[in-house]
């Protein structure tokens, strides 16, 4: 069954290389929980688009990492494969030293619970926001030559936190530190009116 907007993640327990580089065989998605987490599906390592995703969530780690967000890769790769993946220099087709886990999911379950699976192979470039308490904030699923903006995936994130924090709702190409609506007719009004240009 496909994850739900507004459900629980499905979680799962699966074998990750670790940004230190280390096997953890009890990587559990629900040890997270009070963080928030962008959950990201890509097809295979050793792959063309998807070094450009893994390398560019790296660069953007940092700014996850402030906003109490952690990152986690998921192919249907080998844990081993990731790791060579990873001991690959990214001059020779590799993405050097992520510091984010990529979880194995060599028996595609993962996937097929988040519904991103495609034709029993590979993943689909799919991404989830879950929140602090482990229910799917945000999905985005894009097919395999079309890779993401991991810009968009922060603006959403500050989004959603504005969001709790506020209780205002973002409007469309909303940025940080930009107004907000508050979640009523009068608030609409309002906002459009001043945001009419």
């Amino acid at each position: 069954m496909a994850v739900q907007i507004g459900q629980s993640a499905p979680d799962f327990t699966a074998t990750a290389i670790m940004p230190d580089n280390t096997f953890n065989d009890q990587f559990r998605l629900s040890e997270l929980q009070g963080k928030y987490v962008v959950l990201f599906f890509y097809p295979l390592d050793f792959t063309f688009v998807c070094p450009s995703e893994i390398i560019a969530f790296d660069k953007k780690l940092n700014e996850f990492k402030n906003r109490n967000c952690e990152v986690v890769g998921v192919s249907v790769d080998s844990h081993f494969t990731h790791w060579a993946w990873k001991n690959t220099p990214v001059d020779k087709g590799g993405i050097g030293n992520v510091q984010y886990p990529l979880v194995s999911d060599l028996t595609k379950n993962i996937a097929r619970d988040y519904g991103v699976l495609l034709g029993e192979a590979v993943a689909l470039r799919g991404l989830f926001l879950i929140d602090k308490s482990g229910a799917v904030q945000h999905g985005l699923v894009n097919n395999l030559p079309l890779g993401r903006n991991v810009d968009e995936a922060i603006r959403v994130l500050d989004a959603l936190q504005h969001h709790e924090t506020h209780g205002e709702v973002c409007p469309a190409n909303w940025k940080k530190g930009q107004d907000a609506m508050k979640p009523s007719a009068d608030g609409v009004a309002s906002y459009l009116s001043k945001h009419a240009n």
